[in-house]
């Protein structure tokens, strides 16, 4: 059985703000929620209330499974000054502590068309090998998220797995690794059991929509028993994040990949 994680961004939105999605979510039986970055979408203007988040998660002993690392900083493009990203890190994993979330979520940001691919992927090693290092220490896990550049993210430098897992293996540390977005995978045209196979246990988290339209598990092409017997195969069994844009009310969207998961 896996553990289901509604990202509170996408999911329970009828319910209100942010942590009126968390008491929602616990009310339809889940035991996870996700979100994106820490200081909100609106933010500065009106930022997430964070205590009014820990607050909920507390009450309703509901785990924080994963959070955006802040600022989506793109790395590679000149001046290449990444002093905010660092800066902010210290603040993110503050933050991800206080919540007991013990995972924050990095990207490669846009490819830079002045370098070589390989030269920019060895440049993320290096990123990544000294923010591992500036967090040593505080039990918190970075996952990289390689995106589709198909649809949703034209232009990011690390849109196939593979490449993730070499980033992965390169920054060499048991607090790296990576998050496998089953439907950024599937619209690349990726092979799921090819690409877990070769990841291993650098899969540290995994997240889930159909595809094509990024709705809720059952509202498109994918085989979802299929594709999560592969999941379990592949030895994963983490939990799994469902940030998908529903088609239907929240509770009703997630039906179906509740009652597969159950028996995965």
């Amino acid at each position: 059985m896996y553990q289901l994680a509604p990202n509170i961004e996408l999911l329970f939105t009828e319910a209100g703000d942010y942590h009126d999605r968390v008491r929602a979510a616990a009310a339809a039986g889940f035991t996870a929620v996700e979100m994106w970055g820490p200081m909100g979408v609106d933010a500065p203007a009106t930022p997430k209330d964070l205590p009014a988040l820990k607050a909920a998660l507390t009450e309703t002993g509901l785990q924080l499974t994963a959070q955006l690392a802040e600022p989506r900083t793109q790395f590679m493009i000149p001046p290449w000054d990444h002093s905010e990203f660092y800066r902010r890190l210290d603040e993110g994993v503050a933050i991800a502590q206080g919540l007991g979330c013990p995972r924050m979520v990095v990207g490669s940001g846009t490819g830079f068309g002045g370098w070589k691919r390989q030269v920019q992927l060895d440049k993320l090693i290096e990123i990544y090998q000294k923010a591992i290092a500036q967090i040593d220490g505080s039990g918190i896990t970075l996952v990289l998220e390689p995106v589709n550049v198909r649809v949703d993210h034209p232009g990011s430098l690390l849109d196939r797995t593979s490449e993730g897992v070499y980033v992965a293996r390169g920054v060499d540390s048991p607090n790296f690794g990576i998050l496998y977005d089953i439907y950024h995978s599937t619209v690349e045209g990726e092979d799921v059991a090819a690409e877990l196979a070769n990841a291993g246990n650098l899969i540290r988290y995994v997240q889930i929509a159909d595809a094509p339209g990024r709705g809720e598990p059952g509202s498109a092409d994918i085989d979802w028993p299929a594709t999560l017997s592969i999941l379990r195969a592949s030895g994963y069994d983490g939990p799994i994040g469902l940030e998908y844009y529903p088609t239907k009310e929240s509770s009703e969207s997630v039906k179906f990949i509740r009652e597969l998961a159950a028996t995965a």
